[in-house]
């Protein structure tokens, strides 16, 4: 099973100040990119949350790209169902290159970290305007999503809470920290 020891040998825990995908700061960051870049380490955590989502009986994974789409290729993988990713269009997640769902078909939405739910949530908007049906959704990390963020059950491998602030009441900010954004969102 992934650990925390994990993402910090493979350099995917980051320490600093950080602005995340959902505009709140924090002092760590988990670039999980840095951790599914190896294989071995992305065919594990895909296994390991696929055991935690088989019970919900999904028919497809649906990922947020870009995050979601390599850990929600390899929990397909090991649950037997195809995998596809929703992408941003103006401004919205919706299912593009020729990927549909069925109508009813059960769908777990996966993610590769939980911190405000928010991502996932819009993906999960986007299966159902699809006909879709979201039964459960998974991440690698949950940094400490709201255990209410979510319509559906949701499952992860890790539970990681790291604090996360809004911008004005960032300690780190207080102090004049500069803030980085690694994140796909708000690249720069």
């Amino acid at each position: 099973m992934p650990t925390l020891d994990d993402f910090r040998e493979a350099g995917a825990l980051l320490e600093g100040h950080f602005r995340l995908s959902s505009g709140l700061h924090s002092d760590r960051y988990l670039q999980c990119a840095r951790f599914l870049m190896w294989p071995a380490r992305a065919e594990e955590a895909g296994r390991e949350l696929a055991a935690r989502l088989a019970e919900f009986s999904p028919e497809v994974i649906v990922s947020p790209a870009l995050g979601g789409v390599v850990i929600g290729h390899e929990v397909a993988r090991a649950l037997g169902v195809r995998a596809v990713f929703a992408e941003r269009k103006d401004g919205a997640f919706q299912l593009r290159r020729g990927f549909s769902i069925g109508r009813d078909e059960r769908v777990a939405v996966v993610e590769d970290v939980f911190t405000t739910g928010g991502s996932t949530r819009e993906v999960c908007e986007a299966v159902a305007a699809a006909g879709g049906r979201v039964v459960a959704v998974g991440s690698i990390v949950d940094r400490g999503a709201s255990k209410d963020a979510f319509s559906a059950p949701a499952r992860s491998v890790i539970s990681l809470p790291i604090p996360a602030w809004p911008p004005d009441e960032c300690p780190l900010c207080a102090k004049g920290v500069a803030v980085e954004t690694p994140g796909s969102r708000h690249p720069g």
